[in-house]
């Protein structure tokens, strides 16, 4: 009889550590499903805040291109003319921003030259989408060497010094420019990204490269 109980008590301790077990385990895979919806949860939330940050970022650049830059001057492009031609043009603007213009470009493949280049060959490097910095010896060096480092970077630009012009630092587009106050200007940058071979370019796709003063 003693035995019997003996053997009743055992299973019962069995039975009861069994049922234990069964009780860890369901709270383990409850603890693991709930963690997993919060980790998908938090991912998922995540992932739409990345989503709209990205979202807010391309509209707040698209509106940003849409902008007018503050102080910039506009010329009509029908108004501006771009034949090919060999006489002398005098322009009505220093820098010229547009108009008809010498047969050869100037390399504008982020060329920074050291000296005055020519107007009819600039107007043509303009015409194909390129962004032209301009400076007099009242830009600072170090307005000039940030400026070159940003031209020599910059695909569809070049830089050259410019006699004559009203402001110390300028920049010209086809039928666009403005005069900053320095190379850290912000309006130096919007420029750059809404006219470097932006909406305003005549013969977008037309090369930058192997034109007059290649370096």
């Amino acid at each position: 009889m003693a035995s019997r109980n003996t053997e009743n008590d055992r299973r019962a301790r069995i039975e009861q550590m069994r049922r234990a077990d069964q009780a860890r385990e369901r709270r383990g895979r409850i603890i693991t499903i709930s963690v997993s919806a919060v980790v998908v949860a938090a991912l998922v939330g995540f992932g739409a805040f990345v989503l709209n940050k990205k979202s807010e970022e391309k509209e707040q650049a698209a509106a940003d291109a849409k902008a007018p830059i503050q102080d910039e001057k506009s010329w009509d492009p029908k108004k501006l003319g771009n034949k090919h031609v060999t006489k002398t043009v005098v322009y009505p603007m220093k820098p010229p921003v547009g108009g008809d213009h010498n047969e050869v470009w100037m390399n504008c493949n982020g060329d920074v030259y050291d000296k005055q280049i020519p107007d009819m060959n600039a107007v043509h490097s303009l015409e194909h989408g390129a962004v032209w910095v301009t400076y007099t010896d009242k830009a600072s060096d170090a307005d000039v060497k940030k400026l070159g480092e940003r031209v020599k970077g910059t695909p569809f630009s070049l830089m050259s010094p410019y006699k004559n012009q009203e402001g110390a630092i300028m920049l010209s587009a086809w039928g666009k420019q403005v005069s900053v106050d320095s190379a850290d200007d912000p309006r130096v940058a919007k420029f750059f990204t809404k006219y470097v071979n932006g909406p305003q370019t005549p013969e977008r796709g037309a090369p930058c490269t192997n034109g007059m003063g290649a370096q």
